[in-house]
């Protein structure tokens, strides 16, 4: 699998400041997501026609925590503590690409042994949406991708020029919030991740 670099909403911007942002820079990401804790379904639906009609494929998308809503219009998963086990959203909405967020080893092998297509482990360096908590780094990681076969995608302070970092301990891919959305040019900012990544 080639590496990835998706680009997670972050719950500042407007569910159409994200679409606007993700139709101009769709050639460099290879998953978009709605992270959107404090949105109903209706909005969060809302909120994937506006990714469909700035031209973002349904498989490039991804909602968070909401399978109803994934289910819906055909996109990928993604699970967080508080969501529905893999497991049980395997067993009742069969074929759905299900991702999970794990924080650590034990978590990390659960997920990937009940049935996840993929993980979002983190968060690996400082970052300000987890102020005051310092980054877990690159050996867990490293632990973690000599266990199981899934891709595990990093998250949590990624930057371009750490980059390389996580890539060769392992990681199949990124994800990143303010380092594309808050950047002064989110264009050239999703150019220089994609160049690392898929380069």
């Amino acid at each position: 699998m080639k590496k990835q670099l998706h680009l997670l909403s972050d719950g500042k911007l407007s569910l159409k400041e994200f679409a606007d942002i993700a139709g101009k820079i769709n050639p460099f990401i290879d998953r978009f997501h709605l992270r959107e804790k404090k949105l109903t379904a209706k909005e969060i639906a809302a909120g994937v026609e506006m990714l469909l009609n700035k031209g973002i494929p349904s498989e490039k998308i991804v909602v968070n925590d909401r399978t109803d809503v994934a289910w819906s219009y055909n996109t990928s998963v993604q699970l967080a503590y508080h969501s529905l086990s893999v497991n049980l959203v395997k067993q009742h909405f069969p074929g759905i690409t299900a991702g999970c967020s794990v924080h650590s080893y034990h978590d990390a092998l659960q997920a990937a042994n009940r049935g996840a297509d993929f993980l979002l482990y983190g968060h690996v360096f400082e970052t300000l949406s987890k102020e005051g908590l310092p980054g877990k780094g690159v050996h867990e990681l490293a632990a973690i991708k000599k266990m199981v076969e899934i891709p595990v995608m990093v998250i949590g302070g990624i930057q371009p020029d750490n980059l390389e970092l996580v890539l060769s301990a392992g990681a199949d891919g990124a994800a990143v919030m303010s380092g594309i959305l808050h950047a002064e040019d989110p264009y050239h900012a999703a150019w220089c991740y994609s160049q690392k990544i898929h380069t």
